[in-house]
């Protein structure tokens, strides 16, 4: 119930420039600098955001210090999606997946979920600054929904899902009769042909065959196992009496599914994360690309049903059509053996992923990682430099496009994809290893020596013997050329120690006398063989 405003002071007050030095932080030209000493509280900055998402999750849950809406927000909101999704899916059955998500984004939007907000009177109890930011009625409407969110994710976390059915029902539907509806849907169409189970259909078919295959390949044993054959058909396979249709509603039912359940375990073991920052970590751990990995290494590439024959020498399955057979089957294995069991696979399959994930930093796609490069780049004064991307040919019978990415009117990188989008994405991976960045140089440095202090701490942990060799100094790329430079601006003054009127390269010698990489000399100097110290000063 109680907004940022309420604790930040985001609203109107009189000590303007602290209010400003407080909620958005003070540039910092000098690259490396160490950051506030709880950083929870400050969650703008690129400095901030590796520092944040280079976090580990607790090995057990934990509260967070981040004391208003925005975290359960982010948990209610996935609940909300998940309880309504199950619900609809259920009750409509003959609705396709174009038609479920249109309805559910019917009841879950903002303006409906401020009007039930507004239903229950949260506005009375609803803790926040009455400012400029939320003067208008649309505004507070957004914080009242956003406060409906969080409220939900409150309620699931003290009670479990069934209290937030409660809920929603009552708060949905006036009529007695309308609630029992809700709460009460039916069963799916292939459970109802056989409620004791189908698995007496096997030896009849060879689809179910091929399923029964994939069951012993994963060791999950399904009661209906037709609703695993209807997972596995594509669109395009005629309508049929084992599976009476396609999976796309089961993706509608898997997509829900999988992100209240990664949202679940990162609000629980992330607890210095913020909205934003979970909502990256969520998109790695569950989007596109990880589920069609997940898909490809349990083997449901090699059981899809579908009119469409690969031969061998064609590369595979798309990416999509992968990942939207990983949530079909997850949607398939939810309706079968219910929600533990999903959480189950998801365990096993999805979350031990995450911590490569954040090693790795597969979170921060090519483009946000070259936009926040050149954004550090950026003038003293003066509007920032922003990488512009072109399409500069496309092949429309190959279905190919060429996409060339400037830096300050040079170009710096070209990619070629079979979209626009993952070829700006090339483009941006391109300049990222031609040219040297110091905002990239740095957060490789901060990851690396990351992992080398978790790794020496494990070792420790087991041998009981000294520390480990690690990577004491940040080393500079010589090999890699300097992004372009301002014509008006080529080179900067430096006020350490440089005498007026000489200059020096505006980027290698700011990392290098800059306080932080200072301080990490300075303490590998005085004590070369006290990693202690040196792990205090990272």
């Amino acid at each position: 119930m109680t907004h940022p405003s309420a604790v930040y002071n985001y609203g109107e007050n009189p000590d303007h420039v602290r209010n400003s030095t407080t909620n958005c932080g003070i540039r910092k030209p000098i690259y490396g600098e160490e950051g506030p000493s709880r950083p929870y509280e400050r969650k703008r900055g690129i400095v901030t955001l590796i520092k944040v998402m280079a976090l580990l999750g607790t090995s057990e849950p934990k509260e967070s210090p981040i004391n208003y809406l925005e975290r359960p927000e982010f948990l209610g909101d996935a609940v909300l999606g998940f309880v309504v999704s199950v619900s609809i899916f259920h009750l409509f059955p003959n609705l396709g997946e174009g038609a479920l998500s249109m309805l559910r984004c019917a009841l879950v939007c903002n303006v409906h979920l401020a009007a039930l907000a507004q239903k229950l009177t949260l506005e009375d109890y609803f803790v926040y600054i009455h400012s400029q930011d939320l003067a208008k009625r649309e505004d507070l409407n957004n914080a009242l929904a956003n406060c409906f969110e969080a409220v939900l994710g409150a309620i699931y976390m003290d009670g479990g899902l069934e209290p937030v059915r409660q809920l929603l029902a009552r708060v949905l539907f006036d009529d007695k009769a309308l609630q029992r509806v809700w709460l009460d849907f039916p069963a799916h169409p292939l459970q109802q042909e056989y409620p004791d189970g189908d698995r007496a259909q096997i030896e009849s078919s060879k689809v179910l065959k091929r399923c029964a295959e994939l069951e012993e390949l994963l060791g999950v044993k399904f009661k209906n196992i037709r609703l695993l054959a209807k997972a596995l058909t594509l669109k395009n396979v005629k309508y049929n009496d084992i599976t009476k249709g396609h999976n796309q509603r089961l993706e509608f039912l898997g997509d829900a599914i999988c992100n209240f359940l990664a949202a679940e375990y990162l609000f629980k073991h992330f607890p210095l994360h913020h909205e934003g920052h979970l909502t990256l970590l969520r998109c790695t751990m569950v989007g596109a690309p990880t589920q069609a990995l997940v898909a490809q290494q349990i083997g449901l590439d090699k059981f899809v049903i579908s009119r469409q024959s690969l031969s061998h020498d064609k590369m595979g399955w798309k990416q999509k059509i992968l990942a939207d057979l990983m949530e079909s089957f997850i949607g398939a294995l939810f309706i079968d053996r219910g929600i533990i069991a999903v959480d189950v696979f998801m365990k096993v399959a999805f979350y031990p992923r995450l911590k490569h994930f954040i090693m790795s930093q597969v979170w921060n796609d090519p483009k946000s990682c070259l936009q926040q490069c050149c954004l550090t780049l950026r003038p003293e004064e003066g509007t920032p430099d922003l990488p512009e991307y072109r399409t500069t040919t496309s092949n429309s019978s190959k279905m190919r496009y060429r996409v060339e990415v400037f830096f300050r009117g040079e170009r710096i990188g070209e990619g070629h994809g079979p979209s626009i989008q993952l070829a700006e994405k090339f483009a941006a991976r391109k300049a990222l290893e031609k040219y040297y960045f110091p905002q990239r140089e740095w957060q490789q440095y901060y990851i690396n020596n990351k992992a080398s202090l978790m790794n020496r701490t494990q070792k420790d942990n087991r041998d009981h013997g000294g520390p480990a060799n690690r990577k004491r100094f940040w080393e500079l790329s010589p090999d890699k050329n300097l992004p372009p430079e301002r014509e008006d601006s080529s080179q900067w003054p430096l006020d350490t120690g440089v005498p007026r009127g000489e200059f020096q390269p505006r980027i290698r010698d700011g990392i290098w006398r800059s306080s932080f990489y200072q301080k990490l000399q300075n303490s590998s100097t005085n004590s070369p063989n006290s990693s202690s110290a040196y792990g205090q000063n990272c």
